[in-house]
């Protein structure tokens, strides 16, 4: 898929206004660990989300502990966060 060109000078200071969450009224981003269904049908949103990346870089640099961010869970978040630090520190 190519990006459209406003999609590659988009201001990293609104990724929040591009997030497909914004349209997705009745999907819980916050779903309780064990709602297997709420997560992946978070998880579907996130899938077509062009700032998906955004948003993940943002929950893991704001030690967000909750909810469904760039299509990851906390205990996802959690092993990316830690392979980004191991990165860090073997680049240092």
């Amino acid at each position: 898929m190519i990006p459209e060109a406003q999609d590659l000078f988009m201001d990293i200071g609104n990724w929040r206004e591009a997030a497909a969450c914004l349209d997705s009224p009745g999907v819980d981003f916050f779903p309780e660990p064990t709602d297997l269904a709420a997560i992946s049908q978070a998880k579907a949103v996130c899938a077509g989300c062009p700032v998906a990346d955004d948003c993940l870089t943002w929950a893991i640099e704001a030690n967000q502990n909750d909810g469904i961010w760039g299509g990851h869970t906390p205990a996802e978040r959690r092993a990316v966060r830690r392979r980004w630090l191991e990165e860090i520190r073997r680049a240092s």
